[in-house]
């Protein structure tokens, strides 16, 4: 009908109409009920009134039945309709549409409901003008719409007339999307009442159309505050070579005075349907441009240069002899003990000098600090076969001096090695302990060992404290924080993801509000700050965080029980906080505490969807349960009032930008105990150097080829690890060692970004995998050669950053020019990835592993030519586009063989904004037809067997074994293969009956994946830029519509018993609509 012309005809008809001498209402009724429902659907209907002049008709018919409710009603209906396109909206302000709807509004009375409940719709609807919330502001009219709502707030008991008070608030919330509405609500003192009064609400479903709408409007009249740290940026820089953007940071102006108006006007008032702009940006970054797609482009460096990588490809040259390593190169468990007469837990040597330490200049000025390299190395590590003999002793810095000894335990003066009970509080805090005390410290660190289980496999605290005695960090970092040093077991049982409480964000938000109402009920008392002096008050908790790969920036008591607290920004950056962990201990038993993280910088989590963060206890370690647990109740994710940064201190992208709140509730599980608590299962670089060690001295060399090697050495000094692992030729035969040498290469890589800490732990599965014993790991390393990187960003992961490197870069987006000085290890892995092309030997398989903030699920991106084409919507050339799909080969097998797996998140499409990263230059650049990302979630499942589930270091682990487990089957099924290999392959693997056996475990309703969507009734978007309070979409008129229709024409119908007003919400046609 619309689109045949039927609205043009319905508003001539009206004008029509209106032009005869004597109205027949009967027929003017039905019309103007027509037009109300054809003007919802037609989103020009507006402007064809404005051009046939049925806008004025229309105004003029309501102010002549003023004195007719029935007839002004249907009357308000078109208006609301008329006044959903803007600019009619505004044209109606200025012909005085305002000031009639005010003649029409009253306070609360049970008579003509309807009439009201169209005006106040009418008014929210011409409000959404910024012209019209302007005129309203400049009249007053935001003290008169605070009182009308209180009115019919305090008089409507029974909650039968919810509608119109929720029009109310559309109203204030329209007008407030302007900065003098803003202004004037809070001098009206709308804050406060609005507080009041919603409080009422918040415990009953069938009020949310009310404490949604007031949340939003609390959320964006909130005032606007500087974030209440030093500094800008990190308190730590690093001097990047050739470059003057480090320094000290900005400091924050003094100002600290709310800014009531922030925000440009009408940044709020966005009302985008934001899941089709996401879609629209994503097809509009696919890459369309074919030549581009298929071309490869030339070498970003000469060819020359490529030679010097053959030295961290022996394999291919040469045959090498079975031989143990050097003994220098091993640390014996008794080596290791005789360590630890001279040295402790806590010794850290320096590696940064003087320049690199903290500006805020809280330091120990008589500690020696030794130098860093003076030149980052450009040349990959020499020859894999003759091992360098060690510079130092095990546990010594590279430096001459060792700075004073500290301890990461602070003990009491005796040590009960006897009783095993940790409330005998020998270890109750993770700070230093006397630093002239060394022989004591190692009295307390020899105790500790010998209650050391050895029970958690591949880990030992002797192999820990000597790697990162290694270890170069940019802070202070003397201490070990204990999970590290003790160990983590897998936990044996799998924890659900959390269900949180109803309606349980409101109730967070208006504890938030509650902070600017009542002011005074707040302690704010910083009791930890890396950037000056903190209170030291014996009734609060304690919290520490520098340690390796620690973040936390301060803590400040708001109030008994309640912390705030603010992570660091990566080095030589001011963005980038989501990544934490850190120490708290003090605690007393029994006590619900609350942690409120207030400068997370992602839009959105998944804590909002059941993921918990996690917790290290160190009393449960020591009673024989070393656990990291998900841990917290009454999670919340949301935008809060704290900007980013101040006009001051402003860089482009950043400026006026609101930081998200993480809030959580949680219960020690013991008196004056010592917990750790981060962001996800912390995986630090020592922790992956000892592990590397303790993997390299447990192989059979006869029977499997390992060498550690460094591929270069990072900004901070720190050694980057390149593993090879292969099989040992069966024979010293020449037709043995041309098979060995003729393996094709897979590639791997993990941790480029620090915070994704659980790429590493699916590294960690995949690594012990494969220098196992199981038959189908021997049958992989007879099929491939792995070339394995497992941290490509140490320092990040060293000093706590949560994406970059030292040098400010996201290491993931430098792939297509590297440079060897500001980024050595993604310059030196492509330089790997070339030299391999151009020997012919580019990796079948090439995979960076990821963790995903956003999604559950494991699973991977590709990249594929027609697959980018045709969801961007182009037409394919298929004579000009020949491709291999055999990239989608692993995800399909994956999806089979991996519970945690799932193919329908995959994405094989090829972006403009990732055509610097690893996977797409590998694959555009290298040929590799098989290069992946693998996302790993950081929540849990929504699929299959573990649906339901968080996920743990146990399934992380398992993700990263049965990735091998895939590429053997991708072996069978797609890359050439001896017929010694199928035979044995067959004798190892059925696979069909494993791919049935995993069918079977996966329940058939749960193999679909659901949406991660909030549950229904609690599916607010607090950002004030939203719609989601679905004002918008007519449903509510149009079950107006429909129920006079059911009523009949026989006069106003409106008695006292209020009849007509919404009690609740229910959904019908998937549209929410008014009900009894």
């Amino acid at each position: 009908m619309i689109s045949k012309g039927g609205s043009e005809a319905l508003l001539q008809a009206l004008v029509n109409a209106a032009q005869t001498p004597s109205l027949d209402y009967t027929v003017l009724l039905s019309l103007l009920r027509l037009l109300a429902k054809v003007g919802q659907k037609d989103k020009t209907f507006g402007l064809k009134a404005q051009k046939l002049e049925a806008v004025d008709v229309m105004l003029n018919l309501a102010k002549k039945n003023l004195n007719h409710n029935q007839n002004l009603t249907h009357c308000l209906w078109v208006l609301r309709v008329y006044a959903s396109c803007v600019t009619v909206g505004t044209m109606l302000g200025v012909n005085g549409a305002m000031e009639l709807l005010f003649k029409v509004i009253t306070p609360y009375t049970r008579r003509h409901t309807t009439t009201a409940r169209a005006a106040v719709e009418a008014m929210a609807a011409l409000l959404k003008s910024k012209p019209n919330s302007r005129r309203a502001v400049s009249r007053g009219y935001i003290r008169q719409l605070l009182w009308l709502y209180q009115d019919w707030h305090q008089h409507d008991t029974s909650n039968s007339y919810i509608c119109i008070r929720r029009g109310f608030l559309l109203c204030l919330k329209h007008i407030t999307n302007v900065r003098s509405g803003r202004e004037c609500f809070l001098l009206a003192n709308g804050m406060e009442m609005l507080f009041r009064t919603a409080q009422d609400c918040l415990t009953s479903k069938s009020l949310d159309p009310i404490t949604n709408t007031a949340t939003q409007i609390l959320r964006k009249t909130y005032p606007k505050m500087p974030l209440p740290s030093g500094t800008l940026s990190n308190p730590y820089s690093f001097p990047i070579p050739g470059s003057t953007r480090s320094g000290p940071s900005k400091p924050r102006p003094e100002d600290k005075s709310p800014c009531y108006g922030c925000e440009e006007d009408g940044e709020e008032s966005k009302e985008l349907n934001h899941e089709d702009v996401e879609v629209k940006e994503e097809d509009d970054d696919l890459e369309t441009d074919v030549k581009k797609l298929m071309s490869k482009p030339e070498l970003d460096r000469s060819e020359s240069e490529l030679e010097q990588y053959r030295a961290i490809c022996l394999e291919l040259c040469c045959n090498i002899p079975v031989s143990k390593s050097e003994p220098e190169d091993e640390l014996s468990f008794e080596e290791a003990a005789r360590t630890l007469t001279h040295s402790c837990l806590g010794v850290i040597p320096h590696a940064a000098p003087a320049n690199h330490q903290p500006n805020n200049g809280q330091r120990d000025q008589s500690t020696n600090r030794p130098k860093p390299p003076q030149k980052v190395s450009q040349v990959p590590a020499q020859n894999c076969v003759n091992h360098a003999k060690p510079s130092q002793e095990p546990g010594k810095s590279a430096t001459d001096k060792l700075v004073p000894v500290v301890d990461s335990f602070q003990a009491q003066d005796k040590v009960n090695t006897t009783n095993l009970n940790p409330l005998d509080g020998h270890i109750c805090r993770g700070h230093c302990l006397n630093s002239h005390d060394p022989v004591g410290t190692s009295e307390v660190i020899k105790k500790l060992l010998e209650r050391h289980p050895g029970n958690i496999p591949f880990h030992n605290p002797r192999f820990y404290m000597s790697k990162a005695g290694h270890t170069r960090s940019i802070p202070d970092f003397r201490v070990l924080a204990f999970p590290d040093f003790w160990g983590h077991q897998t936990l044996p049982y799998s924890q659900s993801t959390h269900q949180r409480r109803y309606g349980i964000q409101k109730v967070k938000i208006f504890e938030d509000v509650r902070r600017v109402i009542q002011p005074d009920d707040t302690i704010d008392r910083v009791i930890f700050n890396l950037d000056g002096p903190s209170c030291d008050a014996p009734e609060c908790l304690k919290f520490f965080s520098k340690f390796e790969s620690g973040n936390l920036r301060k803590a400040i008591q708001i109030r008994e029980f309640e912390y705030d607290l603010i992570l660091n920004p990566d080095v030589n950056t001011s963005q980038h906080e989501q990544w934490f962990y850190f120490e708290v201990s003090a605690m007393k038993s029994a006590t619900p505490y609350r942690f409120n993280i207030i400068n997370c910088e992602k839009p959105n989590s998944q804590f909002n969807y059941g993921m918990q963060p996690v917790m290290y206890s160190v009393k449960e370690a020591l009673l024989g349960r070393p656990h990291w647990i998900r841990v917290g109740y009454d999670l919340c994710y949301y935008k809060n009032h704290y900007q980013c940064c101040t006009a001051a201190g402003a860089t482009p992208g950043n400026s006026g930008k609101l930081c998200y709140t993480l809030t959580f509730t949680l219960v020690f599980p013991h008196k004056d105990d010592v917990c750790y608590l981060a962001y996800h299962y912390p995986y630090t670089y020592s922790a992956m150097m000892s592990h590397l060690d303790i993997l390299e001295q447990t192989q059979n060399p006869k029977k499997i080829f390992f060498r550690k090697q460094t591929l270069c050495h990072t900004l901070g000094g720190n050694p980057c690890p390149l593993l090879t692992i292969t099989a040992m030729p069966a024979s010293e035969s020449s037709d043995d060692w041309e098979k060995f040498r003729g393996r094709p290469y897979v590639v791997l890589m993990a941790r480029v970004h620090p915070g994704e800490s659980n790429a590493s732990w699916v590294m960690k599965g995949t690594l012990e995998f494969l220098l196992s014993n199981d038959p189908i790991a021997d049958l992989l390393r007879r099929c491939f050669i792995f070339k394995i990187i497992p941290m490509l960003n140490p320092d990040g992961v060293i000093n706590g950053n949560q994406r970059c490197s030292l040098s400010g870069d996201d290491l993931n987006r430098q792939w297509l020019k590297p440079s060897a000085i500001l980024q050595p290890t993604i310059y030196h892995s492509k330089g790997l990835l070339y030299y391999l092309r151009s020997l012919g030997r580019a990796p079948v398989v090439f995979c960076d592993y990821h963790g995903h903030s956003q999604k559950k699920n494991v699973f991977l991106y590709g990249c594929g030519v027609k697959e980018t084409l045709w969801q961007a919507g182009c037409s394919v050339d298929t004579t000009m586009v020949i491709e291999d799909i055999g990239y989608r080969t692993l995800a399909k097998i994956l999806d089979k063989v991996a519970p945690a797996f799932l193919m329908s998140s995959c994405s094989f499409l090829v972006e403009k904004s990732r055509k610097a990263t690893a996977r797409v230059v590998a694959w555009h650049e290298m040929g590799v037809l098989r290069s992946y990302t693998m996302e790993c979630t950081f929540c849990g499942c929504s699929h299959g067997l573990y649906k339901g589930l968080q996920i743990g270091t146990g399934e992380l682990e398992e993700m990263g074994a049965k990735f091998c487990l895939g590429l053997l089957v991708l072996q069978l099924k797609s890359l050439p293969c001896s017929a010694e290999v199928m035979v044995q392959a067959a004798s190892l693997l059925d696979l069909e009956e494993e791919i049935a056996d995993l069918r079977l475990q996966r329940t058939s309703p749960g193999s679909v994946e659901t949406d991660d969507e909030l549950p229904v009734g609690d599916d607010v978007d607090y950002n004030t830029d939203s719609c989601s309070d679905q004002e918008g979409d007519f449903s509510e008129l149009d079950y107006a519509l429909r129920e006079h229709q059911f009523r009949g024409e026989g006069g106003d119908a409106e008695g006292e018993t209020g009849k007509g007003q919404v009690r609740g919400l229910k959904t019908c046609d998937g549209l929410y609509i008014s009900s009894w």
